[in-house]
């Protein structure tokens, strides 16, 4: 968790967000206990309960569970919820947005294909 914090979006969702990416790249894992909202508070210089509101987020989505008196930890499955939750919002969003820039350039399906495996030889 030592990414920064900008001004482009509310602070307790990049702390959700911060906490989701770490669960994806296997440096929190299933099980671990996540930083406190203190530490949290402390680590950016925030308020405690900004950061709570960016935990609590997650306890609703399932991603973490509090072990009383001990703290937050990353629940069992956390990485394939978060996994399945992003693509579909990379489909809604993303995609969507791609394509209807693509029809209003003129670019085909096929066009759009080609490079797309290209830029995926190039990686």
């Amino acid at each position: 968790m030592n990414q920064r914090l900008t001004e482009d979006k509310s602070i307790y969702l990049q702390i959700s967000q911060m906490i989701e990416t770490d669960i994806l790249r296997g440096i929190l894992l299933e099980e671990e206990r996540v930083p406190s909202t203190n530490e949290l508070a402390k680590l950016y210089t925030i308020n405690p309960a900004t950061a709570a509101k960016g935990i609590n987020l997650l306890v609703d989505a399932g991603i973490l569970y509090k072990k009383r008196g001990i703290g937050m930890f990353v629940a069992a499955g956390a990485a394939e919820k978060i996994r399945s939750r992003r693509k579909q919002a990379f489909y809604e969003v993303r995609l969507s947005e791609l394509l209807a820039e693509a029809q209003s350039l003129g670019i085909t399906k096929e066009e759009l294909i080609e490079q797309i495996q290209k830029e995926g030889r190039q990686k």
